[in-house]
């Protein structure tokens, strides 16, 4: 229960409720595919690339090319959010709290949403005909190092332009399309190390300056997501992903759910219930990649 809505108490002309500086809404699922997922669990089916076979012969056989199939399975997680209204704080505030909660409840729903989708850029996928097997991020392939450098640049451990152009380099060199939306998401500790890491001269730096701005929202081919609710493998080690849209799959099993009405057992306190089904996957290694970057 909600033991400070005294703080919405009317206070002379103080007639709106304002809210506590948060993330209003997810920033990533429009960075992903998404899908509606109707059961606790669903595969996705994945079809592996092919080569042509050269034609050395007269009149020889038909060669039988086997096309790779792969599946992954997508599991749904619960979550819910409720919070009360007593009967005389409605009646003592100038406003009806109740809209301002939902929504409140919402925006928390949404950044869960994100939560999941992160965890799942790193997360073992489930694969195989039933999802018995597994895939692990490719640790070896799709990451950039906190200590990596281009051949004779200084040494920086936070984000700098060099590991960002080694994210470009790996995604490329996987055969991955430009026309597949490209994201890379960081702190707002790695954009001010881009700031100052990047001469005052450069296009490189105009181009970051103007990101802080506001003005562009994309760099190098990435489009940039600011976020702080990215995880760390260590203190002071941020994990910063990068990935392609295709590359990382949301499935929700209903849209956010709002229910607002009385609780009986609590002298028909009003509620403000949420609730939402959802889960991500990564649909493919060599789609998704991450950049350590020191905070230190």
């Amino acid at each position: 229960m909600s033991d400070q809505i005294t703080t919405a108490f009317v206070q002379q002309y103080r007639n709106n409720v304002t809210f506590l500086l948060q993330q209003k809404g997810s920033l990533f699922r429009e960075a992903v595919m998404n899908t509606i997922q109707a059961a606790e669990f669903d595969y996705y089916e994945r079809i592996g690339a092919t080569e042509m076979v050269e034609n050395t012969s007269r009149h020889g056989d038909t060669p039988l090319v086997f096309t790779p199939h792969d599946r992954r399975r997508l599991s749904l997680r619960d979550f819910d959010w409720a919070d009360l209204i007593d009967k005389k704080d409605r009646i003592r505030t100038l406003i009806d709290p109740t809209s301002p909660y939902a929504i409140n409840a919402a925006w928390a729903a949404q950044r869960k949403q994100d939560d999941i989708i992160i965890e799942a850029f790193y997360a073992t996928a489930q694969t195989g005909k039933t999802g018995t097997g597994s895939a692990a991020f490719d640790t070896a392939n799709m990451h950039v190092a906190i200590n990596y450098v281009e051949s004779g640049s200084a040494v920086n451990s936070g984000m700098t332009i060099a590991k960002l152009r080694k994210a470009r380099t790996l995604l490329r060199t996987r055969e991955v399309q430009k026309d597949d939306p490209w994201y890379v998401a960081m702190s707002p500790e790695q954009i001010q190390d881009l700031l100052q890491t990047t001469s005052v001269t450069s296009s490189d730096f105009n181009t970051i300056k103007a990101l802080v701005q506001g003005e562009v929202n994309s760099f190098m081919g990435f489009t940039f997501i600011e976020s702080n609710r990215l995880t760390t493998i260590a203190a002071n080690q941020r994990r910063c992903p990068f990935w392609i849209k295709s590359g990382m799959l949301f499935a929700s099993g209903e849209e956010i759910n709002v229910d607002i009405g009385p609780r009986r057992d609590k002298r028909n306190s009003t509620q403000v219930y949420v609730s939402n089904t959802y889960g991500a996957v990564r649909m493919e290694e060599f789609r998704v990649g991450d950049i350590i970057a020191d905070e230190s």
